[in-house]
């Protein structure tokens, strides 16, 4: 694993009309040993309103002292009690908590435009990204309205900085928790879409990016397992051959290449598979799910307060909490900072 960076950490406002600023106050009240280094990347009217709310209604037991600064660096000499942020852009005006706003979707984005640039050019570490509420993203218009959501944003972003196609900057996505690590051959897609990306080469590339980011991140060669597509990993071709024809032949050609695969497996008792294996001697150290909700149900019901998401493919560290902008409790002081805080956490670990 590698040593944590002195570098400061990026952590992007999320949908102010969301939970995001919430969980930033209070993880910068509740937590100040883990956002030591840490500074705000977003808006100071939304951050100060935030705190003032929280405060005002006995949710903050102190106020955070909000600094601005013109350099990420500065964030390293911010004493506890203090909170950096860079401003981006524009004063953003008042918006209604818990509804969409092409405003509160540009801010988001922008902010997360700004954060990918950073540590591309190594001023910062890494960045953590509070929630962005994806209707709101589309609102927003040109660029943002392409993106499905952040990791398709900063695919593309790291793709401009290095000068190639997106095609040849592949990402996966990392859904991790104290208990089992899921990474996904399909992201943001429909149903229908997700199944016709259960390709040969989309599969063994995803090993290839799991094993490389295990790799890097555990400090020995990774144990990883396969969920098949169909039910019962297909039954031997009786409810659909993907596992024969595709997914077995990637993990063939994964093995060749010296990596530890094993599966596929059926998706239902995968998981559990992996989860129980954490207390042995040769753990599964992640589970290859080939669609979204097949990856993060087993993740999310174990716990999002948890729940980390990883970039895993791109030049850069990023992470974030493993829940959404949570419009239905925005403003009301609910709002529980710990799957931001194991972001924050795990970012240090990578960086």
């Amino acid at each position: 694993m590698n040593a944590p960076s002195l570098q400061p950490i990026a952590v992007t406002l999320g949908d102010p009309c969301g939970i995001g600023p919430e969980i930033i106050a209070k993880a910068f009240v509740q937590a100040p040993d883990s956002v030591r280094h840490c500074f705000v990347v977003g808006d100071a009217g939304v951050m100060q309103r935030c705190i003032d709310s929280l405060v005002a209604g006995g949710h903050l037991a102190r106020a955070p002292v909000l600094r601005l600064i013109a350099d990420p660096g500065e964030a390293r000499h911010c004493p506890e009690g203090v909170m950096a942020l860079y401003q981006v852009g524009d004063a953003v005006p008042e918006l209604a908590l818990g509804q969409v706003h092409a405003l509160a979707g540009r801010l988001a984005g922008d902010c997360v435009a700004w954060a990918a640039q950073a540590a591309l050019e190594g001023q910062v570490a890494a960045m953590v990204t509070a929630p962005l509420h994806k209707e709101a993203l589309s609102a927003a218009g040109a660029p943002y309205d392409a993106f499905p959501g952040h990791t398709e944003l900063l695919q593309h972003a790291a793709a401009r900085h290095a000068g190639c196609d997106v095609a040849d900057m592949p990402v996966r996505m990392m859904l991790a928790n104290e208990e089992l690590r899921t990474v996904l051959v399909s992201i943001h897609v429909s149903l229908r879409r997700a199944i016709e990306a259960v390709t040969y080469a989309n599969v063994l590339q995803t090993l290839q990016i799991a094993h490389r980011a295990l790799g890097r991140m555990l400090g020995r060669q990774p144990r990883i397992a396969v969920a098949g597509l169909n039910p019962h990993a297909g039954e031997g071709g009786l409810f659909g051959d993907e596992e024969q024809q595709v997914i077995a032949p990637a993990i063939e050609a994964a093995r060749r290449q010296g990596m530890r695969i094993e599966g596929p497996f059926p998706g239902d008792t995968v998981f559990m598979k992996a989860r129980q294996s954490a207390a042995s001697a040769d753990p599964v150290d992640a589970v290859v799910a080939m669609y979204h909700d097949q990856g993060l149900i087993p993740v999310k019901y174990l716990g999002v307060e948890n729940g980390v998401n990883v970039t895993l493919g791109l030049p850069l560290v990023r992470t974030s909490p493993d829940h959404g902008t949570a419009f239905d409790i925005a403003g009301r002081g609910l709002a529980d900072p710990s799957s931001l805080l194991a972001a924050i956490r795990m970012a240090r670990q990578l960086s």
